[in-house]
């Protein structure tokens, strides 16, 4: 490292000692505590509040992530739209199983959740696409996504090319190859973070019979 910038070890940041997750402050379900949460960091202007972590693993186990914006959740899951083609497409195909992670730590929170993963329905998929900018629509049609090109003019080229062959036409259909995901969960965990590193983190994890339960897990 050089100049004034310190070292990773080095950094540090007091978590505030009056702020806490207990069990009695948590809603009856996952959906509605996250709902609460999420409103929370949209309120505390959290700079795209919807920014998460994806974390998929191809056959061999091998991870691999990104940060993917989510595009809704209900009480069956979490949705995020990509090309299936993408390196993330093609791992939830070969190893339908994903983490997701809300690092919210201007709020000193962040969730996690872990679960299989869906296609969700074509029309839901074509019904997102379609509002979209249309500058999107023509990247998702130009974008050969996680693939290796030669250059940036590739892909300027490839973009006018979609550009061209749509240019008559008002609405742009939705590619084959693109659609949503949904990450169907069977753990989401709330962390706040506490003084001295002693964290608060409440799981709620789905049982075998399809209920819930609640546990506190160690920081």
């Amino acid at each position: 490292m050089t100049g004034d910038t310190p070292a990773p070890a080095a950094m540090r940041n007091e978590y505030a000692a009056d702020l806490g997750l207990t069990e009695a402050d948590l809603a009856v379900d996952w959906h509605t505590q996250f709902d609460n949460w999420f409103a929370d960091a949209v309120a505390f202007g959290l700079s795209e509040p919807n920014a998460m972590v994806v974390g998929t693993a191809d056959s061999a186990g091998r991870p691999s992530g990104r940060t993917v914006l989510l595009k809704g959740y209900d009480p069956e899951g979490f949705v995020f739209f990509t090309n299936h083609l993408s390196r993330k497409g093609v791992e939830a195909a070969a190893n339908p199983y994903a983490s997701l992670v809300f690092p919210w730590f201007p709020m000193q929170r962040q969730v996690v959740v872990a679960g299989p993963v869906a296609h969700v329905d074509r029309a839901t998929s074509e019904a997102y696409f379609a509002s979209r900018p249309r500058g999107s629509q023509l990247g998702a049609w130009a974008s050969p996504q996680s693939q290796v090109v030669s250059g940036r003019a590739v892909l300027e080229e490839r973009y006018q090319e979609a550009a061209e062959r749509f240019a008559d036409q008002v609405e742009i259909p939705t590619p084959t190859h693109w659609g949503g995901l949904r990450v169907q969960p069977e753990s989401v965990e709330f962390w706040q973070g506490r003084a001295g590193r002693l964290h608060d983190r409440l799981r709620f994890r789905r049982l075998d019979d399809c209920g819930w339960t609640v546990e506190r897990l160690a920081p």
